[in-house]
């Protein structure tokens, strides 16, 4: 745009500086909308992982302590046969 009047021309510069700046920012909310969505689903698969790996291990856990206690009370039998093949009074 050619102007004699140079207040035209800077205001012209100046609205044109504007626009393109609103473009820009814009553009950026976008950009930062679909990276914030993308990191949405991330976090919901990172969270939906970690819990079935919590559950996963809840479930071994618990697995361990039957096993354990099982384990305990045949340990608890083993004793008292050998304190009865010994001729070792049992406690009760």
């Amino acid at each position: 745009m050619t102007s004699d009047n140079p207040e035209n021309a800077l205001d012209h510069a100046a609205r044109r500086l504007d626009q393109a700046i609103a473009r820009l920012q814009q553009r950026i909310d976008g950009h930062v909308a679909r990276a914030g969505a993308d990191a949405d689903g991330l976090v919901d698969q990172d969270r939906a992982k970690l819990a079935a790996e919590l559950d996963a291990a809840r479930a071994r856990a618990s697995d361990l302590a039957e096993a354990g206690a099982q384990a305990s009370q045949a340990l608890g039998k083993a004793i008292l046969e050998v304190r009865a093949a010994l001729g070792q009074p049992t406690e009760t």
